[in-house]
């Protein structure tokens, strides 16, 4: 048994293998998944000396703890939270060397929701249609953690990180999230396109990998019905029955037949991935930038 090995001594309220996930699948029915706070991950990687698309664990609310069979260098990012080292406080947002056999406690998120762990080689589980990320919507990858797993390690790298610890945004007060408009912006009143530019929402505690769901003002339809199923996108603001905007993430369905009222800009989901229950959410639509064509 290969000592290029972690096990799981508690696994936490939803602990997943994470990378960069599997795009381009859409038309087989499999969504995108990966890591929610993509740029968390990715520094995480970086502080372990990992490449960017080393599989990490994106852990929930609680944490985990981890015991490494062989003695590997572990970073902890995305939602602040306490580490420690057999019971000793360690750093946050920076390397940590964690020697064979101890246990790196991953504590509760003090503010957000989902932390990163990377460790030194990656987690090598095996990949699934190119990559190791759990999907919860289509059941492809790892199970999500349960006490006592072991996950196999990759080589560590012969480079070790470049940095010893790097600034990152904290969770945010207020979730403003940019849009473009459409494309079933037309299955709404004018109205309900004022009040989602113009009146507050709450993220819900309904939310989950899948989508961001809020709650706050309903937003009125302009035609009755349903739409034949269509493409959904990451980052697709869809209205089902109950009028409340949810935002696709990265375990979304790859179709659906609510209307789709806008889409979220992707360097804004990130922080949709630490939003708390009742963080305030602000839509901002913004323009479809003019596309200038030179005539010859």
């Amino acid at each position: 048994m290969s000592d290029r090995a972690l096990v799981v001594v508690r696994a936490g309220a939803l602990t997943t293998v994470q990378d960069e996930g599997r795009p381009g699948h859409a038309h087989l029915g499999v969504p995108r998944s990966g890591a929610l706070d993509a740029p968390a991950a990715a520094l995480a990687n970086r502080l372990a000396g990992n490449p960017r698309g080393a599989a990490v664990l994106e852990t929930t609310l609680d944490g985990c703890a981890l015991r490494p069979r062989s003695a590997v260098t572990v970073a902890v990012t995305g939602a602040p939270c306490p580490v420690r080292l057999d019971g000793r406080p360690a750093a946050w947002g920076a390397p940590v060397r964690v020697p064979a056999g101890a246990v790196l406690e991953v504590g509760a998120a003090v503010r957000g929701i989902r932390a990163y762990v990377a460790v030194s080689g990656g987690v090598a589980v095996e990949p699934v249609l190119g990559s190791r990320s759990t999907d919860l919507l289509s059941g492809l990858g790892p199970a999500p953690l349960s006490d006592g797993t072991v996950l196999p390690l990759g080589p560590p790298a012969d480079v070790h990180a470049r940095v010893d610890v790097a600034p990152q945004p904290g969770p945010a007060a207020e979730l403003v999230l940019r849009v473009t408009l459409g494309p079933r912006d037309d299955w709404f009143t004018p109205e309900a396109l004022r009040v989602l530019a113009s009146r507050p929402y709450r993220v819900s505690s309904a939310s989950n990998r899948i989508g961001l769901r809020t709650e706050g003002p309903a937003l009125e339809r302009a035609r009755p019905g349903e739409l034949p199923s269509e493409g959904m996108v990451l980052g697709a603001v869809q209205v089902p029955p109950d009028g409340r905007p949810l935002v696709f993430l990265a375990d979304h369905p790859t179709t659906g037949g609510y209307p789709v009222i806008a889409v979220v800009h992707a360097a804004d989901l990130p922080a949709a991935a630490q939003a708390v229950p009742g963080t305030p959410v602000r839509f901002v639509p913004v323009r479809r930038r003019a596309v200038a064509v030179r005539r010859r």
